[in-house]
């Protein structure tokens, strides 16, 4: 299940992340991860959650994204739930590109919850991608 936490800069969707970042690290039987682009959240988050950096792995478009979450999934069966704090910033602001990525993640990730922190008014996006808003 995919779920997008949309805003302009500055509205408090990353506190809304990490606060679902805790409360899913209390619950989780399995593993938690977050990726973000930076290591900005690492002082934020519960250490038995694990923290990724886009960066030092490449990723810098969504394909390589996708692929990279292929991989994380392939390689670990325990993973319940994927945070990933700026998408826009990892993958860039092509919004349809955007959308096309997170409806191939909505495939491969049916027993997985995918939490993405968005940085763009809800009316900029294309109606693909408002599906996924909760």
């Amino acid at each position: 299940m995919i779920n997008l936490i949309p805003g302009k800069k500055g509205t408090g969707k990353t506190k809304v992340l990490v606060d679902s970042i805790v409360k899913a690290a209390e619950k989780a039987t399995g593993n938690v991860v977050c990726i973000e682009r930076g290591m900005k959240l690492t002082y934020d988050i519960p250490h038995s959650v694990r923290l990724v950096d886009a960066e030092a792995y490449g990723i810098t478009s969504y394909d390589k994204f996708y692929g990279f979450v292929a991989g994380l999934l392939a390689g670990n069966h325990d993973i319940q739930e994927v945070f990933v704090d700026g998408i826009l910033k990892i993958g860039g602001r092509d919004y349809e590109e955007f959308g096309a990525m997170i409806e191939s993640i909505a495939i491969l990730c049916k027993e997985v919850n995918i939490v993405f922190t968005v940085s763009a008014d809800v009316d900029e996006l294309p109606a693909k991608v408002k599906a996924f808003i909760k």
